[in-house]
Protein backbone atom coordinates (compact mmCIF):
# COMPACT_ATOMS: atom_id res chain seq x y z
CA UNK A 1 0.00 0.00 0.00
CA UNK A 2 2.15 2.83 -1.25
CA UNK A 3 -0.11 4.84 -3.53
CA UNK A 4 -2.11 8.02 -2.96
CA UNK A 5 -4.85 6.04 -1.18
CA UNK A 6 -2.52 5.43 1.78
CA UNK A 7 -3.62 6.86 5.14
CA UNK A 8 -1.99 10.18 5.92
CA UNK A 9 0.31 8.76 8.58
CA UNK A 10 1.74 6.21 6.11
CA UNK A 11 2.38 8.94 3.56
CA UNK A 12 4.20 10.96 6.24
CA UNK A 13 6.34 7.95 7.22
CA UNK A 14 7.26 7.14 3.63
CA UNK A 15 8.12 10.73 2.69
CA UNK A 16 10.07 11.39 5.89
CA UNK A 17 12.20 8.24 5.69
CA UNK A 18 12.89 8.83 2.01
CA UNK A 19 14.23 12.24 3.11
CA UNK A 20 16.45 11.03 5.96
CA UNK A 21 17.53 7.68 4.48
CA UNK A 22 21.15 8.55 3.65
CA UNK A 23 21.79 10.10 7.07
CA UNK A 24 19.91 7.30 8.84
CA UNK A 25 22.43 4.77 7.54
CA UNK A 26 25.31 6.84 8.91
CA UNK A 27 23.80 7.63 12.31
CA UNK A 28 21.89 4.52 13.45
CA UNK A 29 23.72 1.73 15.25
CA UNK A 30 24.50 -1.52 13.50
CA UNK A 31 23.46 -4.79 15.22
CA UNK A 32 27.07 -5.30 16.33
CA UNK A 33 26.94 -1.94 18.16
CA UNK A 34 23.81 -2.73 20.15
CA UNK A 35 23.93 -3.29 23.89
CA UNK A 36 24.44 -6.91 25.06
CA UNK A 37 20.79 -7.49 26.04
CA UNK A 38 19.45 -6.26 22.70
CA UNK A 39 21.93 -8.45 20.82
CA UNK A 40 20.97 -11.40 23.01
CA UNK A 41 17.26 -10.96 22.21
CA UNK A 42 18.00 -10.89 18.48
CA UNK A 43 20.14 -14.00 18.82
CA UNK A 44 17.46 -15.81 20.81
CA UNK A 45 14.85 -14.92 18.18
CA UNK A 46 17.13 -16.09 15.37
CA UNK A 47 17.88 -19.40 17.08
CA UNK A 48 14.21 -20.01 17.85
CA UNK A 49 12.94 -19.41 14.31
CA UNK A 50 15.85 -21.30 12.77
CA UNK A 51 15.26 -24.31 15.02
CA UNK A 52 11.50 -24.27 14.44
CA UNK A 53 12.00 -24.31 10.67
CA UNK A 54 8.45 -23.16 9.97
CA UNK A 55 9.24 -20.75 7.15
CA UNK A 56 11.05 -17.52 6.34
CA UNK A 57 11.24 -14.42 8.51
CA UNK A 58 9.89 -11.10 7.28
CA UNK A 59 11.77 -8.06 8.60
CA UNK A 60 8.99 -5.47 8.51
CA UNK A 61 10.12 -1.88 8.36
CA UNK A 62 13.56 -3.22 7.49
CA UNK A 63 15.14 0.16 6.72
CA UNK A 64 18.58 -0.23 5.12
CA UNK A 65 18.57 -3.97 5.75
CA UNK A 66 21.23 -4.24 8.44
CA UNK A 67 19.18 -6.29 10.90
CA UNK A 68 17.92 -8.57 8.14
CA UNK A 69 21.53 -9.16 7.08
CA UNK A 70 22.41 -9.90 10.72
CA UNK A 71 19.68 -12.54 10.89
CA UNK A 72 20.85 -14.03 7.60
CA UNK A 73 24.38 -14.31 9.01
CA UNK A 74 22.86 -16.27 11.92
CA UNK A 75 21.39 -18.77 9.46
CA UNK A 76 17.85 -17.39 9.23
CA UNK A 77 16.02 -17.30 5.88
CA UNK A 78 14.91 -13.68 5.81
CA UNK A 79 13.57 -10.97 3.51
CA UNK A 80 12.68 -7.34 4.14
CA UNK A 81 9.76 -5.01 3.48
CA UNK A 82 9.84 -1.25 3.99
CA UNK A 83 7.44 1.56 3.23
CA UNK A 84 10.24 3.85 2.03
CA UNK A 85 11.46 3.26 -1.54
CA UNK A 86 14.75 5.00 -0.71
CA UNK A 87 15.38 2.77 2.31
CA UNK A 88 14.57 -0.27 0.20
CA UNK A 89 17.01 0.89 -2.48
CA UNK A 90 19.78 1.29 0.10
CA UNK A 91 19.05 -2.17 1.49
CA UNK A 92 19.26 -3.76 -1.95
CA UNK A 93 22.52 -1.99 -2.74
CA UNK A 94 24.12 -2.99 0.57
CA UNK A 95 22.83 -6.57 0.64
CA UNK A 96 22.25 -7.77 -2.94
CA UNK A 97 21.99 -11.39 -1.79
CA UNK A 98 18.77 -10.67 0.13
CA UNK A 99 15.28 -9.77 -1.09
CA UNK A 100 13.91 -6.33 -0.18
CA UNK A 101 10.60 -4.94 -1.43
CA UNK A 102 8.53 -1.79 -0.93
CA UNK A 103 5.31 -2.35 0.96
CA UNK A 104 3.25 -1.56 4.03
CA UNK A 105 3.07 -3.81 7.06
CA UNK A 106 -0.60 -2.81 7.36
CA UNK A 107 -1.43 -4.75 4.18
CA UNK A 108 1.31 -7.29 3.55
CA UNK A 109 1.66 -8.89 0.11
CA UNK A 110 2.02 -12.26 1.85
CA UNK A 111 -0.45 -15.13 1.97
CA UNK A 112 -1.90 -16.35 5.24
CA UNK A 113 0.21 -18.70 7.38
CA UNK A 114 3.27 -18.21 5.15
CA UNK A 115 5.85 -16.94 7.64
CA UNK A 116 7.86 -18.72 10.28
CA UNK A 117 8.76 -15.44 11.90
CA UNK A 118 8.21 -11.69 11.86
CA UNK A 119 10.68 -9.08 13.07
CA UNK A 120 9.36 -5.57 13.67
CA UNK A 121 12.47 -3.78 14.90
CA UNK A 122 11.90 -0.13 15.83
CA UNK A 123 9.36 0.08 13.03
CA UNK A 124 5.91 0.37 14.66
CA UNK A 125 6.19 3.46 16.88
CA UNK A 126 4.93 5.78 14.13
CA UNK A 127 1.67 3.83 13.98
CA UNK A 128 -1.23 5.54 15.81
CA UNK A 129 -2.32 3.38 18.77
CA UNK A 130 -5.82 2.92 17.37
CA UNK A 131 -4.25 1.31 14.28
CA UNK A 132 -2.12 -1.18 16.22
CA UNK A 133 -4.87 -3.85 16.39
CA UNK A 134 -4.99 -3.84 12.57
CA UNK A 135 -1.21 -4.09 12.43
CA UNK A 136 -0.99 -6.97 14.89
CA UNK A 137 -3.87 -8.77 13.17
CA UNK A 138 -1.87 -8.64 9.94
CA UNK A 139 1.15 -10.09 11.74
CA UNK A 140 -1.07 -12.88 13.08
CA UNK A 141 -2.61 -13.56 9.67
CA UNK A 142 0.70 -14.03 7.89
CA UNK A 143 2.44 -16.11 10.57
CA UNK A 144 2.02 -19.85 10.44
CA UNK A 145 0.75 -21.59 13.60
CA UNK A 146 3.74 -21.82 15.92
CA UNK A 147 5.37 -18.87 14.16
CA UNK A 148 7.34 -16.34 16.19
CA UNK A 149 7.14 -12.55 16.46
CA UNK A 150 9.84 -10.25 17.79
CA UNK A 151 8.66 -6.70 18.32
CA UNK A 152 11.18 -4.15 19.59
CA UNK A 153 11.10 -0.40 19.82
CA UNK A 154 10.42 2.78 21.72
CA UNK A 155 7.91 2.59 24.55
CA UNK A 156 6.52 4.81 27.26
CA UNK A 157 7.39 4.14 30.89
CA UNK A 158 4.04 5.08 32.45
CA UNK A 159 1.71 7.26 30.40
CA UNK A 160 1.48 7.23 26.57
CA UNK A 161 3.63 9.80 24.78
CA UNK A 162 2.75 11.52 21.52
CA UNK A 163 5.74 13.19 19.89
CA UNK A 164 5.86 15.48 16.85
CA UNK A 165 9.55 15.94 16.00
CA UNK A 166 10.33 18.78 13.62
CA UNK A 167 13.58 17.16 12.52
CA UNK A 168 14.76 13.63 11.88
CA UNK A 169 18.17 12.05 11.30
CA UNK A 170 20.65 14.54 9.89
CA UNK A 171 18.45 17.48 10.86
CA UNK A 172 16.07 16.99 7.92
CA UNK A 173 12.46 18.12 8.36
CA UNK A 174 10.03 15.26 8.92
CA UNK A 175 6.26 14.99 9.12
CA UNK A 176 5.83 11.65 10.89
CA UNK A 177 4.71 11.41 14.51
CA UNK A 178 5.78 8.96 17.22
CA UNK A 179 3.27 7.22 19.48
CA UNK A 180 4.82 5.56 22.53
CA UNK A 181 2.77 3.30 24.79
CA UNK A 182 3.87 1.20 27.79
CA UNK A 183 5.19 -2.31 27.19
CA UNK A 184 2.29 -3.82 29.14
CA UNK A 185 -0.17 -2.17 26.75
CA UNK A 186 1.74 -3.58 23.79
CA UNK A 187 1.61 -7.04 25.35
CA UNK A 188 -2.13 -6.67 25.97
CA UNK A 189 -2.78 -5.74 22.34
CA UNK A 190 -0.70 -8.67 21.14
CA UNK A 191 -2.70 -11.05 23.33
CA UNK A 192 -5.95 -9.61 21.98
CA UNK A 193 -4.65 -10.24 18.45
CA UNK A 194 -4.24 -13.92 19.33
CA UNK A 195 -0.57 -14.08 20.34
CA UNK A 196 0.98 -15.69 23.38
CA UNK A 197 3.64 -13.36 24.78
CA UNK A 198 6.61 -15.50 25.83
CA UNK A 199 9.24 -12.93 26.89
CA UNK A 200 9.52 -9.24 27.58
CA UNK A 201 12.52 -6.98 28.14
CA UNK A 202 12.15 -3.32 29.14
CA UNK A 203 15.23 -1.16 29.33
CA UNK A 204 14.54 2.26 30.82
CA UNK A 205 16.43 5.51 30.54
CA UNK A 206 16.75 7.30 33.84
CA UNK A 207 18.01 10.79 33.11
CA UNK A 208 16.28 14.03 32.17
CA UNK A 209 13.42 14.13 29.70
CA UNK A 210 14.26 10.60 28.52
CA UNK A 211 13.06 9.24 31.88
CA UNK A 212 9.56 8.92 30.41
CA UNK A 213 10.80 6.64 27.62
CA UNK A 214 11.97 3.06 27.53
CA UNK A 215 13.07 0.46 25.00
CA UNK A 216 10.85 -2.61 24.94
CA UNK A 217 11.40 -5.98 23.29
CA UNK A 218 8.65 -8.59 23.22
CA UNK A 219 8.75 -12.14 21.92
CA UNK A 220 5.41 -13.74 21.06
CA UNK A 221 4.11 -16.86 19.36
CA UNK A 222 1.06 -17.60 17.24
CA UNK A 223 -0.45 -20.65 18.92
CA UNK A 224 -0.76 -23.96 17.15
CA UNK A 225 -4.28 -24.81 16.02
CA UNK A 226 -6.02 -27.07 18.49
CA UNK A 227 -9.14 -29.13 17.94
Amino acid sequence: MTDDSSPTYLTAIRTSYDTVAADYVQLVKTPAELDPLSRAMLTAFAESVRTAGLGPVADLGCGPGRVAAHLAALGVPVFGIDLSPKMTELARDAHPDLDFTVGSMTALPIRANALGGILAYYSTHHTPPDQLPTLYAEFHRTLTPGGLLMLAGHAAVDEPLHLRPAQGHGGHPVSYESHLIPAERIAELLRRAGFVVTARLVQGLDEGAEAKRAFATLLARKPHITC
